[in-house]
């Protein structure tokens, strides 16, 4: 691989991180590119720690180029998350893209993605649905293994690190990008699990938050890299972190504010089956974000889609968002790499202004981003005023 890709949230950046960035050196890539969750996370709330602090992470460990994944593009479902990482990392110049997956088997992966493009599956997952499964991912694997009985492909949907893997593999399939998909066993502690066994090296992203929330940086310390904790115990002393209890307050509160008018949640981008209505009953009955969400999830709406749901409502993300990034958006480099730029195919700057006037698309999803960005910087611990993302210079590392 020439220049390697990495779709990331570093929510925040921890050891498996460094691990994985390590690994793609090691398999041959010359330089590794991430396109980073930016403003928003893809389980619908804001990260724990601001884009300057994590490109720098991410950097500091061996990324070469960090590019934003613009917020609507991060706060959004496994399909749509994979298809704006790869459009991001593909659009750049990247060859491969390396990721985790409880099962590292690129040609099993590309086999379920293929099954998953097919009018075949569209069919299958339908008929499904009508027959009243419990949830769209029982549907799925049901619809899976109605078309390839008896195979490992069901199965594999079964975990959260393959069904983004293969929604990535399905991405490279449907765009037509020429990526190698290169998959990594996942190290230490699985999505949503507390510690892993070997927790005196790895802990998930969200065990970290929890420690976080708990002890502060010193924390994580023995689950990040050295050289990163001191960023993070900065960004600690200064409060540049988000206050997730003023989080749910500010987005309940934007969310009362849209209750106004008949319909207020009517154009939000996704909604169906009559959701708008629900989401609106929720939040004039709900005191807080914990009740909102309670009032919206059942097992047909799960709570992370209905995390997102909230959030987009919140910030007002309808269906004239591009559902694709329409612009390169540089967070962070190390100088020399800086020449791989040169055959980027969309437009590329450090600075978001520039590339809000490039043309109507790229305005919507800039200002999509700057609502997002202010929302996170009025919920730190320390409230900032808005259009930092406006003001926020590269991070530039050199040798």
């Amino acid at each position: 691989m020439k220049l390697a890709g990495i779709i990331a949230e570093y929510d925040p950046f921890h050891n498996g991180h460094a691990w994985q960035l390590a690994q793609a050196k090691a398999l041959g890539a010359g330089r590794v590119a991430v396109a980073m969750s930016c403003g928003l996370t893809q389980r619908g709330a804001l990260p724990l720690l601001p884009e300057a602090v994590r490109v720098r992470a991410a950097l500091t460990c061996g990324a070469d180029l960090v590019f934003a994944l613009p917020a609507p593009c991060a706060c959004a479902g496994a399909e749509a998350f994979a298809r704006a990482g790869v459009r991001v990392l593909s659009a750049a110049g990247c060859d491969g893209l390396v990721f985790g997956a409880e099962t590292p088997d690129a040609a099993l992966l590309m086999e379920a993605a293929r099954v998953l493009c097919s009018e075949a599956y569209r069919a299958a997952l339908k008929a499904q649905l009508a027959a009243g499964a419990r949830s769209f991912a029982a549907a799925r694997q049901a619809a899976v293994e109605a078309l390839c009985p008896g195979t490992e492909l069901a199965a594999l949907l079964d975990k959260p690190n393959n069904n983004l893997a293969v929604e990535y593999c399905k991405a490279i399939l449907e765009l037509g990008v020429s990526m190698t998909p290169v998959p990594l066993p996942r190290q230490g502690a699985g999505h949503g699990e507390a510690l892993s066994p070997d927790a005196v090296q790895f802990a998930s992203a969200s065990a970290l938050r929890q420690l976080w929330q708990s002890g502060g940086a010193d924390a994580a310390a023995p689950y990040v890299p050295a050289a990163v904790l001191p960023l993070y115990r900065e960004a600690y002393a200064a409060g540049r972190y988000t206050d997730f209890d003023a989080a749910g307050r500010c987005e309940l509160a934007l969310l009362r504010a849209k209750c106004t008018g008949p319909e207020p949640f009517a154009n939000l981008r996704g909604v169906s089956e009559g959701l708008e209505h629900r989401l609106e009953h929720a939040v004039r009955t709900s005191s807080t974000h914990q009740e909102l969400l309670d009032a919206l999830t059942t097992v047909r709406y799960p709570r992370a889609r209905m995390r997102r749901l909230a959030m987009d409502a919140a910030l007002g993300y309808d269906a004239a968002l591009p559902p694709l990034p329409p612009y390169l958006h540089l967070l962070g480099a190390r100088r020399e790499a800086l020449s791989l730029l040169k055959g980027a195919v969309l437009p590329v700057s450090h600075s978001l202004m520039r590339l809000r006037e490039e043309d109507p698309s790229c305005a919507r999803m800039a200002d999509a981003q700057l609502t997002a960005s202010d929302l996170g910087a009025l919920c730190r611990k320390t409230p900032e005023p808005m259009g930092g993302l406006l003001r926020q210079k590269i991070v530039f590392l050199t040798k």
